[in-house]
């Protein structure tokens, strides 16, 4: 083909095209049935009326959209319209629009439907007083209360709100209430997504069903498959506990909730609280799981009971509840500290169980540092297993087992090296205002004692063995001992008693492991690194719906009628004014972090 050819032809499709774009731009409304017509001057210079027949409505086009009404009023020089009665406007297979009246400018794209609108797309039905309609963006809106009806997720009502057709997105402002017949949500702001059902919260929202209350200031909620993702500042209410933590999740439908750092887990029925940085609630089997420096604490009057492990283990129904702490765990009280590989806590009972697990392997070489320990006000007794009963009612210690290897190990007053021993196959001691003040050696008794006058001078060291030993304690110190059935026995000066014979066989004092407080549980926990999260994105305020774009296209929708009014700007939403969140003014500096249970 000669250049000078192909050059005209290359002009030729640019100017078609060119001018195929210019007509489309300008494409006017087209009238499709007019029904009645006449001119009506009384109205306006230059517009039609146009009322239906007995056949059919009033028919208008315009670029893929189709109007119906009963009574339309067309200003051609504008190319608006006014449409009354029964008004009908699709687009395509996906928007259905039904009002008594609506406006259209054909210029700006601009519709603005008025009583008893209601507007229909595949997932969900919206009704309002009045709604705008931008073509051009895709977008409704209003600001007189509207409510959106979803099958799957309930009926959603708010003062302002916005659709985006080409993401099917609502955008709900302002007194947001989803009503669910499982559960209410209220929020100021959502944003929802009607073909997943996915909700964003933004600001303070509640979640409140039959069995649970979730609170959030930024949230995700999963309205089809009912779970849910929840950050700052968030809590989950489940039955009688709390659970608090940087990172919630929940899922309705398993009655599942996990959390993930600086987690808090309240249970108000039984007066104890839980602290970790991963925890698990089964609320349907009252179960709950909690590691990564997992912490119990029993709330008391004047004592509140830590303990300590690498993870927990809370079952049962609230008068039946059972605590168990694995994996190096540790109590603490004021004037009682405890440690063991396992401790088992029976709440009804009051029943604590400090269980030495290496005892069920014979070959362990470390089973004598990790047999339970106990530690109270200057006494140490360590066993294979140890029991401490108290009172449910009045939370004090009433009584301790030792059962098997036990031995009752106390500093001496004056000299650093020496101390008070007293061992045996089993130990019961008793307590009164939680001080031990009695103690029974059972069987193979064994002692080594420090005697001492009133002035703490030292008159000898007394080395005995008998059937049993009953002993009593007073202000932290052994007063009295009596030898029950005893072998034999002797008073020995202290320097005639050779140092090496100065201790029990199987001795083993371990006072550099008490904790002497709350702090002290955690010093041998390797150090912890939190799971970073993730976390929800922070609100991004929209652009507004009357924007600078819409108001110029409504300004050059009038320019060709310059002495007339415009009619495409009379009807234009004022902005509401909106209360700004907290997420829009300040930066939240929590870092956050989903687990893999909680994958965004």
């Amino acid at each position: 083909m000669p250049l000078k050819r192909f050059k005209q032809l290359v002009f030729l499709l640019c100017f078609t095209f060119a001018f195929f774009s210019y007509a489309q731009e300008k494409q006017k409304i087209t009238i499709e049935y007019a029904g009645n017509a006449s001119t009506a001057p009384e109205i306006e210079d230059g517009a039609l009326v146009f009322l239906r027949d007995k056949s059919q409505q009033v028919h208008f086009i315009h670029k893929g959209i189709n109007m119906w009404c009963d009574k339309a009023i067309y200003y051609e020089d504008q190319d608006f319209i006014e449409a009354f009665s029964n008004v009908v406007l699709k687009q395509g297979d996906s928007i259905n629009m039904v009002a008594k009246y609506l406006e259209y400018s054909g210029k700006s794209q601009l519709a603005i439907a008025r009583g008893d609108v209601v507007l229909t797309e595949p997932q969900s039905i919206l009704k309002t007083d009045t709604l705008y309609f931008d073509r051009a963006k895709q977008q409704a809106y209003y600001n007189t209360k509207g409510t959106v009806e979803r099958d799957s997720s309930g009926t959603i009502t708010s003062q302002i709100g916005r659709y985006y057709m080409n993401t099917s997105k609502y955008q709900f402002i302002q007194d947001v209430v989803l009503v669910n017949p499982d559960y209410t949500l209220k929020t100021e702001r959502l944003d929802f997504f009607t073909e997943n059902g996915h909700a964003y919260l933004f600001g303070p929202s509640t979640i409140v069903g039959e069995t649970s209350k979730i609170y959030s200031e930024r949230g995700f909620y999963d309205t089809n498959n009912n779970i849910g993702h929840f950050q700052r500042n968030s809590k989950i209410d489940y039955d009688n506990r709390t659970i608090e933590g940087d990172s919630l999740y929940f899922d309705r439908d398993k009655s599942f909730a996990s959390a993930t750092n600086n987690i808090t887990v309240t249970d108000t029925l039984n007066n104890s609280i839980v602290k970790g940085h991963y925890a698990e609630v089964w609320r349907a089997k009252d179960s709950m799981y909690i590691t990564k420096r997992a912490l119990a604490i029993t709330v008391q009057e004047n004592d509140s009971i830590y303990m300590h492990a690498d993870t927990l283990l809370v079952t049962g129904k609230p008068k039946n509840r059972i605590t168990r702490a694995y994996y190096n765990a540790r109590l603490y009280k004021s004037d009682m500290a405890g440690k063991a590989d396992s401790i088992h806590v029976d709440h009804k009972k009051g029943l604590t169980q400090m269980i030495n697990l290496s005892r069920f392997s014979s070959t362990d070489a470390f089973a004598l540092q990790r047999k339970p320990v106990l530690w109270n006000i200057g006494n140490q007794m360590t066993g294979d297993t140890i029991h401490l009963i108290s009172n449910p009612k009045t939370e004090q210690l009433d009584s301790l087992k030792v059962f098997e290897n036990s031995f009752l190990i106390s500093k001496d007053t004056i000299s650093e090296d020496a101390f008070n021993q007293i061992k045996g196959l089993r130990l019961i001691g008793l307590f009164e205002d939680n001080a031990l003040y009695n103690v029974d050696i059972i069987k193979n008794a064994e002692t080594i004692r420090y005697l001492r006058n009133d002035d703490n001078e030292l008159i000898g060291i007394q080395k005995s063995k008998s059937g049993n030993i009953n002993v009593k304690i007073l202000d932290q110190a052994i007063d009295e001992v009596r030898f029950i059935n005893q072998v034999d026995g002797d008073i020995f000066p202290e320097s005639d008693f050779p140092k090496s014979a100065r201790k029990l066989r199987g001795f083993d004092w371990r006072g550099e492991e008490q904790p002497l407080s709350v702090d002290d549980l955690f010093k041998d926990d390797p150090p912890l690194n939190l799971t970073k999260i993730k976390g929800l994105d922070d609100y991004v305020p929209p652009e507004e719906f009357i924007d600078d774009k819409l108001t110029e296209r409504v300004k050059e929708a009038g320019k060709a009628t310059p002495k007339k009014e415009n009619k495409a700007a009379r009807s234009l939403p004022q902005k509401p004014t909106v209360k700004p969140l907290k997420s829009e003014t300040e930066t939240d500096q929590t870092t956050n972090e989903t687990t893999k249970k909680e994958g965004q």
